[in-house]
């Protein structure tokens, strides 16, 4: 009697979770063109602009600074966060996710005072007190299309601290942290090198 083994299907390497942090790579990746081309136009018009003003004396250094600072602590707050809820405490994670989102917000209301000093002083995105008015048009693009992907943030981070309370095993949602992780992370990164190149050179 011939007997046939069977040949079992190979199971894809992609689990749920592994799909999860694939998409959000594969959005960063984009995300980060993106900031690229920014950043490149900027450095273009400022090369080939003759009044650019000096972002150093125009824009509150020791006021960004401190907000680089404040987005630096809320990337050690996000790696807490994922430690504790490793470690099965749930309700720390919780809190250190909250830390992070208020780190975020007390930013964006930061970059709020200073648009609103700098729009107070005279410059806009049509016009720049200073010199060469593409100077204000960039800055608030550039610093704007931040803001808005620290405020998604910290949308992002206080939708994931409800979907850890609602899991009754920490385990289940160290994932889905994970990913808004990476998210973070980026951003700050971003920023820091927004901060080197519109507010430091």
């Amino acid at each position: 009697m011939t007997t046939h083994s069977m040949v079992e299907p190979a199971e894809s390497p992609l689990t749920p979770e592994s799909w999860g942090k694939l998409g959000m790579w594969m959005f960063l990746a984009g995300d980060a063109v993106g900031f690229g081309v920014l950043l490149a136009s900027y450095g273009a018009l400022r090369a080939t602009s003759t009044d650019w003003p000096s972002p150093y004396e125009v824009l509150g250094i020791n006021l960004t600074a401190a907000m680089t600072f404040l987005l630096i602590c809320s990337s050690v707050t996000m790696v807490k966060a994922l430690e504790w809820l490793g470690r099965g405490d749930r309700d720390r994670a919780v809190r250190f996710l909250l830390y992070t989102a208020a780190g975020g917000t007390i930013f964006v209301g930061l970059q709020a005072y200073e648009w609103s000093h700098l729009i107070h002083a005279g410059l806009h995105i049509n016009g720049n007190p200073w010199g060469s008015s593409l100077f204000g048009a960039s800055f608030f693009l550039v610093t704007g299309f931040h803001g808005l992907h620290v405020t998604g943030g910290v949308i992002y981070l206080l939708a994931i601290a409800r979907y850890v309370l609602n899991r009754p095993q920490p385990e289940a949602s160290y994932n889905a942290v994970e990913i808004v992780g990476l998210y973070w992370h980026f951003v700050d990164l971003v920023w820091i090198m927004v901060f080197t190149f519109m507010y430091l050179l």
